[in-house]
């Protein structure tokens, strides 16, 4: 036989920042779990110029994604997983932008985690058919956005820490029989 149901909750005002990885764009947003509600705390595009050397615009990012982390201090760092792209080179280079953002966050022992594009289009829109203008219009309206986010790299980004804390939700409820 079956005994009530104890929905338990662990404490809310889960910090999260999300991050769209690139290396000539990068987005940075950071949120905050308030009861039931999902708190702006900013966001910041990176940008590095094609013509600078490979190891100038890595350590750009990696400071800046770095200082980034330092300002909001997130207990958890939400990053698009599964990248790829048609062109062998572009991905590359992702991927070594991608490297210099989990050093940054393993010094700092913040906790990783990667979600694809369908589970982010999944979380925010309820399916993984979204474009872009959907994502980006339920980024703004879920965090009471009075514009729109500066690029769709920093509204990826907040839509990565809006999925982290939809994820966290999901799995903080525990079921004692």
């Amino acid at each position: 036989m079956l005994k009530k149901r104890d929905y338990v909750k662990r404490p809310s005002e889960l910090r999260v920042v999300g991050l769209d990885p690139g290396l000539a764009n990068l987005g940075l947003g950071a949120v905050q779990e308030k009861s039931r509600d999902a708190i702006h705390l900013g966001s910041q595009l990176v940008r590095t110029h094609p013509k600078m050397s490979i190891t100038v615009r890595l350590e750009t990012v990696y400071k800046e994604t770095k200082a980034f982390l330092l300002e909001h201090k997130p207990d958890a760092l939400a990053i698009e997983g599964q990248y790829f792209h048609q062109q062998r080179e572009v991905a590359f280079k992702v991927g070594q932008a991608v490297g210099v953002c989990l050093l940054a966050a393993a010094e700092l022992e913040i906790p990783v985690f990667e979600y694809g594009p369908m589970q982010v289009k999944q979380a925010l829109v309820g399916t993984g058919r979204a474009n872009k203008a959907q994502i980006t219009y339920m980024v703004r309206a879920l965090l009471s956005l009075k514009q729109t986010p500066e690029s769709h790299h920093v509204a990826d980004a907040l839509a990565l820490a809006l999925t982290h804390l939809s994820s966290h939700k999901l799995n903080s409820l525990q079921i004692k029989l």
